[in-house]
């Protein structure tokens, strides 16, 4: 296994976006962190269960039979921590686009193998196999032996799990004062940047670090389209001023880095 494995996917563009994978001392760390903040959590819920346990026995425990009130709690508690456990990754990395907390500390993201966000389904399936993929460390053991670092969970969800890039304000390319007004607006704009996925970002920021590098003609054409696609994408309903595509793709940039 490399140090730093990487992963290409082309675009309907034609542009390659190249994917770092996370690793698995990232994803043991942001694993860490989860289940810190899990156990606070399930320890909270059992302190709960057994103020409430102790309240039935005294209460009911001649009627029912303090046995079975405990059995009947214990299932209880079983199955609902199960659920706990479950719902806080596919809350999180369906609300927080593949990320959970101990991921967004981590800097790392899950993905679907074709470089988009995941959904619902993808995240409760991860989630379900979790708990086989840390019976014995099989999870360890395949994202070691797996060329895209899988484990079971990604491998049946179809998902890869990637490093982030550090956010900037700076780009490795001029951004036109035009474009930083234009981005002002497009803020105070109907503009939702959150509708903007982060393999479509890379797209629009690979254009613009290659366009000097293109004919005219491809550049007119490429710069069009990606306009008119992100400006469906964002729900934009027409531009504050009239603005050439190129420049409209400047202020997306901007606009969505400053979020």
């Amino acid at each position: 296994m490399h140090i730093f494995n990487r992963v290409t996917h082309q675009t309907p563009e034609s542009i390659e976006l190249e994917f770092t994978l996370a690793g698995i001392g990232s994803r043991a760390w942001a694993l860490v962190i989860d289940y810190n903040i899990l156990g606070a959590i399930l320890v909270g819920f059992l302190a709960i269960i057994w103020a409430i346990s102790s309240v039935l026995i005294e209460g009911w425990g001649r009627t029912f039979g303090t046995r079975n009130i405990e059995l009947w709690l214990g299932a209880i508690a079983f199955i609902t921590a199960f659920a706990i456990y479950t719902s806080y990754f596919v809350f999180f990395e369906t609300l927080w686009q593949g990320q959970t907390p101990g991921k967004r500390l981590a800097k790392i993201r899950v993905i679907q193998d074709d470089g988009r966000l995941i959904g619902l389904q993808q995240a409760t399936l991860r989630a379900l196999i979790r708990s086989v993929d840390d019976t014995f460390f099989i999870g360890a053991l395949l994202i070691m032996l797996t060329k895209k670092e899988k484990r079971l969970g990604d491998l049946l969800g179809g998902t890869i799990v990637i490093q982030t890039e550090a956010s900037t304000t700076s780009a490795s390319f001029p951004v036109s004062s035009k474009a930083q007004e234009i981005a002002a607006q497009l803020q105070q704009s109907s503009a939702n940047f959150s509708q903007l996925l982060p393999d479509e970002f890379a797209t629009i920021r690979d254009y613009l670090q290659r366009r000097e590098k293109m004919t005219p003609k491809a550049k007119n054409e490429v710069s069009l389209q990606l306009a008119k696609q992100t400006k469906a994408i964002i729900g934009l309903d027409k531009l504050p001023t009239p603005v050439e595509p190129d420049v409209f793709l400047e202020a997306v940039y901007w606009a969505y880095q400053q979020q």
